[in-house]
């Protein structure tokens, strides 16, 4: 059996994030994706080390590294269109499923155990890391556009900090005062 599927998982650089947004530097979802895996490695490592947590920070990794697959066959929905209404998220969340599904039955029969748990059968402990590095890396986003001049991610940056804060996680709060500030930071000042 031919299989599409990491054909597919590459085309993930070529879905724009931030579609309603004027951006100073674009980000397609693989790049997004790949931050998401530090991010949600880190605030693993962080759960661990810091608040007795026990989260593998491999497989917290590997399941950020897929969380927006399903975009490369729905494309990225701009967020307050997804979060607009629940008839809305829930519609959508459904979309997300079918297509998380139709990605993991590209696979050859023998892989799919080894993909469901980073596509479909997400362990919830991880799967809560997951959108808290997410919801991170899009603050992160905010708080880079903002240093570059452009004032059309203030609301944004601070609705995000808002949702970060509001998710109550020990290892979120540790990362937004450890590490968030040097986000803000030119080069020169990060020496």
């Amino acid at each position: 059996m031919k299989s599409h599927f990491f054909a597919y998982v590459s085309r993930m650089r070529f879905i724009q994030r931030w579609a309603l947004m004027r951006n100073t530097a674009p980000e397609n979802v693989q790049e997004h994706s790949h931050q998401a895996a530090v991010l949600a490695h880190a605030l693993a490592v962080i759960s661990r080390e810091k608040f007795g947590g026990t989260v593998d920070p491999g497989l917290a990794a590997s399941v950020a590294l897929y969380h927006d697959a399903s975009e490369i066959l729905t494309g990225d929905m701009p967020t307050p269109i997804k979060y607009d209404n629940p008839a809305i998220q829930r519609a959508y969340k459904e979309v997300e499923s079918v297509a998380e599904h139709k990605l993991l039955n590209m696979l050859p029969k023998e892989l799919q155990s080894a993909y469901a748990p980073l596509l479909t059968d997400i362990d919830p402990a991880v799967e809560r890391l997951v959108k808290a590095a997410d919801k991170l890396s899009a603050y992160i986003k905010c708080i880079e556009e903002l240093k570059a001049g452009n004032t059309e991610f203030r609301d944004a940056a601070a609705q995000t900090r808002k949702a970060l804060e509001a998710y109550g996680l020990p290892e979120v709060g540790y990362f937004l005062e450890t590490f968030m500030d040097s986000f803000s930071l030119t080069l020169d000042e990060l020496k």
